[in-house]
């Protein structure tokens, strides 16, 4: 599993928010990438945790087009962290299922 560190931004009940220790990532026995931003008021699980289901996002866009949906965004990402994502998933293309 890939993990990388970013920002997350958006505005949420009329309230601005940015978590900078965001971890995105590309998860190998799910199929898809992920977003785990600002951490829980009540629980260790991250406010907002997108890509926990199987072949949920296969593409970087379908991951930040659902952030968008929740009211956050994360583009544009460095090219290196979007670089190392792509590579990351396509490294790991050729690992049979689990």
């Amino acid at each position: 599993m890939s993990r990388y560190t970013i920002t997350v931004t958006g505005t949420v009940s009329g309230r601005g928010r940015s978590d900078p220790d965001t971890v995105i990532g590309y998860d190998p026995p799910l199929r898809t990438y992920f977003l785990q931003a600002f951490p829980h008021d009540v629980t260790d699980d991250p406010a907002l945790w997108l890509g926990t289901h199987g072949h949920a996002f296969e593409r970087l866009e379908d991951l930040h087009d659902a952030a968008v949906a929740h009211g956050y965004g994360f583009m544009p990402l460095s090219a290196d962290v979007a670089a190392k994502l792509i590579e990351d998933k396509a490294a790991m293309a050729d690992r049979a299922p689990p």
